[in-house]
């Protein structure tokens, strides 16, 4: 048969109707079992590919999921991209992949044109603060990573406040008082998360918070690499010092390096590349970007299936991976 095959050659040759053979691209429950593996075979048979534009006119919506993160060049975000990319690939949806850069402009215009493309769900890592103009956004749609202020949605991620209760207290616990925290954008819902964590084990264990410990603004490996010398370099450095993004941790590393100050006590949030291979090796919360990416995939499937769910908030489960530099003593 010359030409692409288009779904009446599919009937045809497998002696089913038009209607048929559409069911069976649709996965119908109503299809026999024996006639569906008779209409796959002539698929095959055929190297039949459905015209996916063609599938999306009808069915009002693209075959694809939108995914916006802050930056893919982020390792964090990398993963969670191959994530969703694979779990969604399931389903026979592609994904398009955009990045805000951590400007709230910029994500209302990359949303508004992935909504104009009419995909099928979005799935978007929140910036800046009020979102209600996402509210009716006519997408299903699932928040990652954080919450959004202004819009009641299907959050997914961890629970930060506690990860970060849970490292701090795991620092104190080997005998630190004098506890730093490098973190990277504190208006962000995560971020402020862990900071609260790490505020909240240290009055629960009775320990003055040195606000001159504290550097929550470090949006760069370069930042937190120049906080974390800075402190170091301080008349009364800290013992101990919890790093809570991987960002902050590329640069936090380094600086421990360079100033040849190993002994104190570190843990990371989020593991990266050769972090088990340093001297000492890097303990982390390790809250796995790729688990978060498949529930987040796998509640916007849900939603996508079930529209009038209600809004829940979805925690991935962490662990703290103890390496060696996060159970040094002061």
């Amino acid at each position: 048969m010359g030409g692409k095959s288009i779904l009446r050659d599919v009937a045809l040759g497998a002696g089913v109707s038009l209607r048929t053979a559409s069911r069976v691209l649709n996965d119908d429950p109503r299809v026999a079992e024996a006639t569906r593996r008779r209409v796959q075979d002539v698929m095959r048979e055929l190297r039949y590919t459905p015209d996916l534009m063609a599938r999306s006119l009808r069915a009002g919506t693209d075959a694809t999921v939108g995914l916006v993160v802050e930056s893919i060049a982020d390792p964090f975000f990398s993963e969670l991209v191959a994530a969703v990319e694979s779990a969604t690939a399931q389903d026979d949806k592609s994904v398009l992949v955009a990045s805000n850069h951590g400007d709230p402009e910029q994500e209302r215009r990359i949303v508004t044109q992935m909504l104009e493309r009419r995909v099928s769900g979005l799935l978007i890592v929140p910036t800046g603060s009020d979102h209600s103009w996402l509210a009716g956004a006519g997408a299903p749609l699932v928040l990652v990573d954080r919450p959004a202020d202004g819009l009641a949605a299907d959050v997914v991620g961890i629970d930060d406040r506690q990860a970060s209760f849970d490292a701090v207290t795991h620092l104190i616990a080997y005998g630190h008082r004098d506890i730093a925290y490098v973190g990277d954008y504190p208006h962000v819902a995560t971020s402020a998360a862990r900071l609260a964590g790490y505020r909240e084990a240290m009055a629960q264990n009775d320990l003055p918070v040195r606000e001159e410990l504290v550097r929550a603004s470090c949006p760069t490996a370069p930042a937190a690499g120049a906080a974390m010398s800075m402190l170091l370099a301080g008349d009364r450095p800290p013992t101990a010092v919890l790093s809570a993004a991987t960002r902050c941790s590329l640069g936090v590393v380094p600086a421990l390096h360079e100033h040849r100050r190993t002994d104190v006590a570190l843990v990371g949030f989020g593991d990266f590349a050769m972090a088990d291979l340093l001297v000492p090796a890097i303990t982390v919360v390790d809250h796995s970007a790729a688990a978060v990416g498949r529930a987040a995939a796998a509640r916007l499937a849900r939603r996508i299936a079930e529209p009038d769910l209600a809004p829940e908030s979805l925690h991935v489960a962490v662990r703290l991976v103890e390496r060696g530099s996060g159970e040094q003593r002061p």
